[in-house]
């Protein structure tokens, strides 16, 4: 029987320890907090749900955001500056990147230019309009600098929706996916959500992260609710996360 009282399974309630592999919270270098008091406040938003350990991602974007470990590591250190000048010794703050497939990321590989996560996974995107053209011949090289891939955001790609045999096909040339949490929601859309549910059911998801990148995503964030079906699917999930990084 339907009751009002039922529990409500809220994601931010599973979150607790969690290492966050994908966020843009490293202040004025790409689309993510444009001030180290931005970066603060979204810190110190994540912990109050006891979210403390970061590795920040910006992008690498040749056409866009053509960051390099230099402006990376300064936008870091600025922000580790700050948390120490707050007294927030208890969070943990490295940094990567978010790396987009274009015609400049083969460049960034062979001159070692790269920002690999922990262990030497990679994270890449592609474009949300359609794949990148040298898509395959970077995974292969990738793999070539003992790197491992991971695709970041797979559910986004509208171009790959309803194609499971694309996803599959992926996964057998070495990928890893890593789904962005507030796709469990209708936040990017509908069919996003039902994609990212649907990697989820059938076992495609290897890691998860956050991708936020201001207030109003972590807002949303908090605010979602999930099925206990979901709930039990997710949890390894977030440990596998947890255990990798």
């Amino acid at each position: 029987m339907f009751s009002f009282f039922s529990k409500k399974n809220y994601l931010i309630d599973y979150l607790e320890g969690f290492v966050d592999i994908h966020n843009h919270i490293l202040p004025g270098i790409d689309d993510g907090a444009k001030t180290v008091e931005e970066s603060i406040a979204l810190i110190r938003g994540f912990g109050k749900f006891g979210v403390t350990d970061f590795i920040c991602t910006p992008h690498i974007m040749h056409s866009y955001y053509p960051n390099t470990p230099e402006t990376i590591k300064n936008s870091h250190s600025k922000l580790q500056t700050e948390l120490k000048n707050q007294s927030l010794g208890d969070v943990s703050v490295s940094f990567a990147a978010e790396h987009m497939i274009d015609s400049n990321f083969e460049n960034l590989l062979e001159e070692n230019k790269v920002m690999p996560l922990t262990n030497n996974y990679l994270l890449v995107e592609m474009s949300y309009l359609q794949a990148s053209i040298n898509f395959d011949e970077a995974i292969q090289k990738i793999a070539e600098h003992r790197y491992f891939p991971i695709l970041a955001h797979p559910e986004r790609y509208l171009y790959l929706h309803g194609n499971l045999k694309k996803h599959r096909e992926y996964k057998e040339q070495g990928l890893h996916y890593q789904l962005n949490l507030l796709s469990l929601s209708k936040y990017y859309g509908r069919e996003v959500q039902q994609m990212a549910l649907k990697l989820l059911e059938e076992g495609l998801i290897d890691f998860v992260g956050s991708d936020i990148h201001n207030s109003n995503q972590l807002n949303s964030l908090k605010e979602i609710q999930l099925s206990e079906k979901v709930v039990n699917t997710l949890q390894p999930i977030i440990q596998r996360t947890n255990m990798s990084f």
